[in-house]
């Protein structure tokens, strides 16, 4: 269970597969694994989250975010 940090990503770019290469290709902790076609949040690297916002350039904006649970639930996300 994250302590710090909850990764959300829309349904759609999930299934995705392209998106889920490129999710699991840009992050540098692991926190995307692309398998059997789809993405996969690894639960236990959320915590290593650098807050970096590689992932947020992937799909459309408001599609992943990233939620700081150690700060009122405030959120990461491309705006358009």
């Amino acid at each position: 269970m994250a302590l710090f940090i909850a990764v959300d990503v829309a349904p759609e770019l999930a299934r995705d597969s392209a998106s889920a290469r490129k999710l699991a290709e840009v992050c540098p902790v692991d926190i995307f694994k692309a398998s059997a076609g789809k993405l996969e949040v690894v639960e236990k690297n959320l915590d290593e989250c650098t807050l970096c916002e590689l992932c947020l350039a992937v799909g459309k904006p408001g599609q992943v975010s990233v939620r700081k649970l150690y700060d009122d639930g405030a959120r990461l996300e491309r705006r358009a």
